[in-house]
């Protein structure tokens, strides 16, 4: 449950974000209710997301499990819940997106993946962990502009993801809305009713 009230006053800021929000996502986020709270701090959010989202030099993919290994090791449900679903409609593959919790267990990964997730957990980490090697082996095969950006998306989420987990903001629910549905099963000859 959320440690601060979803229901801010209306400003005109806050009824522009819910109309966008809604538009983008199909409902309002609730980063953006609980930062509705100081309309300085939802205004500065938004202009910094709209220019971190114009940031191109690092492979989508690859970004999109930066930051998901972040928000899985700091234990963010609402980032979780969200890039599962915005993962999902970008067209990620299924099951990279399902086992970023599990990477190291999973072989849905090839070796670039694994390390640039072991870069995020190892920058996530209280004190941070990132050992010269992993950085010099990503620097190597990722070039500078590209492992500046890696660096910066995973702080990124580190703010998203510690300021949602301190808000007690949890799963919206954009996680099921890509599920399939699970299929049942009817004897032949038979029509399904209802």
């Amino acid at each position: 449950m959320a440690r601060i009230s979803l229901t801010p006053r209306r400003s005109l800021l806050l009824r522009l974000t819910e109309w966008y929000s809604k538009r983008t996502y199909g409902k309002v986020l609730d980063p953006a209710l609980a930062l509705a709270h100081n309309p300085r701090v939802l205004w500065s959010d938004l202009r910094f997301e709209q220019s971190v989202a114009k940031w191109k030099d690092l492979d989508a993919d690859l970004k999109a499990l930066a930051v998901m290994a972040s928000a899985a090791s700091i234990g963010c449900s609402w980032c979780m819940d969200f890039g599962h679903w915005e993962n999902r409609e970008r067209g990620m593959d299924v099951r990279k997106v399902h086992d970023v919790p599990v990477w190291r267990d999973s072989d849905a990964y090839t070796e670039l993946e694994r390390d640039v997730m072991e870069y995020a957990e190892a920058m996530t980490a209280n004190p941070p962990t990132v050992g010269d090697e992993l950085a010099e082996r990503l620097l190597r095969t990722l070039g500078e502009a590209a492992f500046v950006e890696l660096t910066a998306i995973v702080a990124v989420e580190n703010l998203r993801s510690r300021m949602n987990s301190a808000l007690g903001l949890t799963s919206q629910g954009f996680k099921d809305h890509c599920e399939i549905p699970a299929v049942r099963s009817i004897a032949p000859g038979s029509r399904e009713v209802g």
